[in-house]
This record gives C-alpha cells, structure tokens and sequence, in this order.
C-alpha cells in the first residue's frame, strides 16, 4: 500500500493537473470502485457534475479532493493497486479503468482511477470544521506536517504498552509512516522493530522523528518507491527509491553500516528488515 511519499507524490501531480476545474461528468465503470459511497455510482456522478475540485489535500496516506462550492470532498482510497492518472482524452483505455471524470474546460486531459485488484476507490463525504473528509477525523497528523507535535508524539509513546513498530504504524499516534519507511527509519536509528516505547527518552524519540523524516523525504525526492507497475505518479511515472533502501527487502544482503547480513522476519502479516548486530534484539525483563 502507498506510504506518505507516494501519496504526496500523487497529490502535487493532481495539484498542478486538477485543482481549480470544474467536472463536467463522471463515469463509473465497474461499481466496486464507488462501493465506499454508500448512495451508489448513479448518486456519486450525479453529486461530482458541475462542481470545482479545490487544492488536494493529504493527511498521511490519504488523499482527498476537496469540492471548493461545498462542505465535501471525494476521498481516494488507492489500495494496494489504485492509481489517479491524468491522461489525454484521446488516449487508449487502461484494461482497469474503474472512473472516469472528464472537465469543463479545453484541456485536452482527464482523470481516471484505475484498479487492478479493486481493494480502493473514491467516495464522497462530508467535511469536519477543520476540511477533512470526516470518516478519516480520527486520523493524526504526519511528521511532515508543520503542526505535528513531537512532545505529545513523544508521550503517547511513553504511555502505550506497545513496541516501536507498532507505533509507528499506529495511524492515531502518527500518519503516513507504513512497513517499507518504518523499517527504513528504524534502521537509521538502530533500533529493533520489538523494542518498548515504555522506555524512549525525549532524546530517542526525537532522534527517530529525525530519521523518519529524513527517510520521507529523501524518497519524496526520487518520486517514492515502486517495486512494481502498481504505484505510480499521475503521469504513469514510477517512483525509484527502493533503489535507495538500507533495510527493506535486503535480507541476507550486507549491512550498509556493518556489513552483517541483514535478516527478515514476519510481522503482522508482514516481514520486517533489520540488522541483528546494528539492531539489537530488546533484552526481556526478567
């Protein structure tokens, strides 16, 4: 599933593609896409046709468009294969083309979701006060945003009886940080993926912070990271950062640091990446 990076790689592309046209219509190619707007397809065209799509806006992994003449917005749900491509009209359907909306204006370009495995989507919803759609109300905000706090970051971690990758994957403690940039950062900071948050100091949690962001950052530069044709950027562009990554995916491969081969194990459903000489395993108090 697309990480921070990605998704604020998808939202500038829509910035400098989208924002400030008006829909002229929206079709709806395959129901499953719209199955998280409750009213149906036949209601979520109906309710797009005519209105000015804002600035898009992300909180951690989730992007939505703002309708700037209402208190709504049309969240994008991207799944694990979802993809918003801004392509000419003209140009050949994508064998998962799941939405189409075309504009009222002479730009010879459209908007379309496509799908491959159909997990995401778009829906409609109301706006909180503060302009987020608000089924994701619940959501923290990211450690790139200006108003992320650390220091409240910093005691909820002392608080939870948790381990650190868990937190950091906590979409209410912190957004947008997922398993590829949590063990990236976690790498950096030489820090096993099971250790306490019982026991961060400000210093640790701060240092952290500091990584995650780096890590962020650095694969905001290079477009995100793509393991295959499923993420890109509205253009069909793929991100090239897994060519830069120290954990993620290098099991058995040497330590950048250390040169110790690097291990994996499962996780959650997941794997998780780390070096058990740079990142040693929490001892267990007895």
């Amino acid at each position: 599933m697309p990480e921070l990076p990605e998704v604020e790689v998808v939202r500038r592309g829509l910035e400098r593609w989208v924002a400030h046209r008006v829909v002229a219509e929206a079709e709806v190619l395959h129901p499953r896409a719209v199955r998280r707007h409750l009213a149906g397809a036949d209601d979520f065209t109906h309710r797009l046709k005519g209105h000015r799509i804002g600035t898009p806006s992300r909180r951690g992994k989730y992007l939505w468009l703002p309708l700037e003449d209402t208190d709504q917005s049309i969240l994008a749900h991207l799944g694990m294969s979802g993809q918003l491509l801004v392509q000419p009209h003209a140009a050949p359907e994508e064998k998962h083309l799941r939405i189409r909306v075309r504009f009222a204006d002479e730009v010879d370009t459209e908007l379309r979701f496509v799908d491959q495995r159909t997990f995401g989507g778009l829906s409609l919803h109301d706006n909180t006060p503060d302009g987020l759609p608000d089924v994701i109300a619940h959501i923290a905000r990211d450690p790139l945003d200006p108003l992320f706090d650390d220091e409240a970051f910093h005691q909820a971690l002392r608080r939870k009886r948790s381990t650190i990758k868990r937190a950091l994957l906590d979409q209410s403690l912190i957004s947008g940080v997922g398993n590829i940039y949590a063990d990236e950062a976690l790498w950096r900071a030489r820090i096993h993926y099971e250790r306490p948050t019982s026991g961060f100091t400000r210093p640790r949690t701060a240092e952290l912070l500091g990584h995650v962001r780096d890590v962020m950052n650095a694969a905001l530069a290079v477009g995100g990271t793509s393991f295959d044709s499923l993420y890109v950027n509205v253009n069909g562009e793929s991100g090239y950062f897994d060519r830069s990554l120290d954990a993620y995916g290098r099991e058995g491969l040497p330590c950048r640091r250390c040169g110790t081969p690097m291990h994996r194990r499962p996780w959650m459903n997941r794997s998780s990446y780390f070096c058990p000489k740079c990142q040693r395993v929490p001892r267990v108090s007895s």
